[in-house]
């Protein structure tokens, strides 16, 4: 990051300076003066960088979202993460953390007729098109809990976590 900031200091600028600035309330600092600041504070950079995203956080490119994000803002827009929606910051969800959401249909009798059959394997979603079958694990498991995914540690590729997180 410090090699970024020197080199390209226009995209660091975008890529994480603003983002730290949120993190610590402050506008305007690199990256040398994020570190001093937070050290300032007693913290440690890796402390800054855990955070949670505040899905009301505005940059000066627009709010951060990412196709999921986009979907899952929707979602709490709709209502279907209340009573907890303002306990909800949907920045923090991957793609895994949308599917794994208890919003979908449980009963596959319900599903639309032409769902699944055309496929030997009856999945319990509809896959509307592709060539190759989607493997979503847990699909339609996790009810949704007051900052839900803002402290889940989880390292690709497969994103594992704590039981409960």
């Amino acid at each position: 990051m410090t090699v970024w900031n020197n080199v390209q200091p226009d995209y660091a600028a975008n890529m994480w300076n603003e983002a730290l600035n949120k993190r610590l309330e402050t506008k305007g600092l690199d990256l040398p003066e994020i570190l001093v600041e937070a050290e300032r504070r007693g913290s440690s950079f890796d402390e800054l960088l855990t955070i949670p995203e505040q899905d009301d956080w505005i940059y000066t490119d627009g709010k951060s979202t990412s196709c999921v994000v986009f979907i899952l803002e929707m979602y709490k827009e709709a209502g279907l993460f209340d009573p907890i929606a303002n306990l909800i910051q949907v920045t923090e969800f991957t793609i895994k953390d949308a599917y794994t959401l208890k919003f979908f249909e449980n009963n596959a009798s319900r599903l639309p007729k032409w769902c699944n059959d055309a496929d030997t394997v009856k999945l319990p979603f509809c896959q509307i098109r592709g060539k190759y079958r989607m493997e979503l694990p847990g699909y339609n498991t996790m009810d949704p809990y007051p900052h839900m995914n803002e402290r889940c540690p989880s390292l690709p590729p497969k994103y594992s976590r704590p039981k409960g997180c």
